[in-house]
């Protein structure tokens, strides 16, 4: 991806380097962490469900000692990344707001942090994965994440891999900001767990025609071998690809994230069509 030499979204909140120390005075630490294992576990919609009891919870004060390190030049180099790709998502989805009449684009906020961070949905460390907290509007990357996807998960890796992450988050945003999260949620609590679950494949794979949908719209900054790189990581967090490395066995009635093959599909319709309008997983999932 082409990205060097140009504009930086301000945006970005770096947090790495910096560790704090402290303990709990007040409210309920307990609680916010076991609700934060919750939405690693479950994630999409269903944590999303679970984020305003973290928000209500997670208001405990504590004593914090803060410790900062420099940063290392390739870390700065990977920021300057970050913020220049979060810059694009920017650029295409105000673009995209206008064009659709939905209204002028919100813009979320990144936080890089490294092992844990505080976020408006909990306390998260780093074996989370990237994810973005509704309560906040926030995306949170803890870019030693991808360094697994590639030895753990059998990625490609490269820049574009981290670039159709940050996306598929940022395509998680603007399902709140449109409404969409809230409507999963009212219809999730009115479903049983099969149809829930499949509500929940259902956003993740909007969000990754999302991601698709920005990189048709970025194409004059995409390299050889970009697309390969978002395909291969897609294919690396499927349900069912991640269950196999991790059970040794697939069960479809517990996925909530989508296949491989669904995600890879739902990606290059987003960048085969860049149009908004033909990103209803909703009805091919559900019907």
């Amino acid at each position: 991806m082409k990205w060097k030499g140009r504009r930086k979204s301000g945006n970005l909140e770096d947090r790495r380097g910096t560790s704090s120390k402290g303990k709990m005075i007040a409210g309920g630490g307990g609680l916010v962490a076991v609700v934060v294992i919750l939405l690693q576990l479950f994630g999409g919609e269903t944590g999303q469900q679970l984020a305003p009891l973290v928000e209500q919870v997670g208001n405990s004060q504590s004593v914090q000692q803060t410790e900062q390190r420099e940063l290392t030049k390739e870390e700065k180099v990977m920021g300057d990344f970050m913020a220049t790709v979060l810059a694009d998502t920017e650029d295409v989805w105000n673009n995209e707001f206008r064009e659709n009449n939905l209204g002028n684009y919100k813009e979320p906020t990144m936080v890089l942090f490294t092992d844990a961070v505080s976020t408006a949905c909990g306390n998260a460390s780093s074996a989370s994965g990237p994810f973005y907290c509704p309560a906040d509007q926030k995306v949170y990357m803890d870019l030693s994440f991808f360094d697994e996807l590639k030895s753990r998960f059998g990625a490609k890796g490269g820049d574009f891999a981290i670039a159709y992450v940050t996306a598929h988050e940022v395509g998680h945003h603007i399902q709140t900001i449109l409404g969409t999260s809230s409507k999963v949620r009212k219809l999730q609590s009115q479903s049983n767990k099969a149809r829930a679950n499949k509500l929940s494949v259902a956003q993740e794979l909007q969000a990754d025609f999302y991601a698709g949908v920005w990189a048709h719209h970025n194409k004059k900054y995409l390299q050889a071998g970009d697309i390969e790189e978002a395909l291969s990581a897609a294919s690396a967090v499927g349900d069912d690809a991640i269950q196999k490395r991790t059970r040794g066995s697939v069960s479809p009635e517990s996925f909530t994230h989508g296949t491989s093959e669904q995600r890879m599909q739902w990606f290059m319709k987003g960048y085969n069509t860049g149009e908004m309008r033909n990103g209803d997983t909703f009805s091919a999932m559900l019907n």
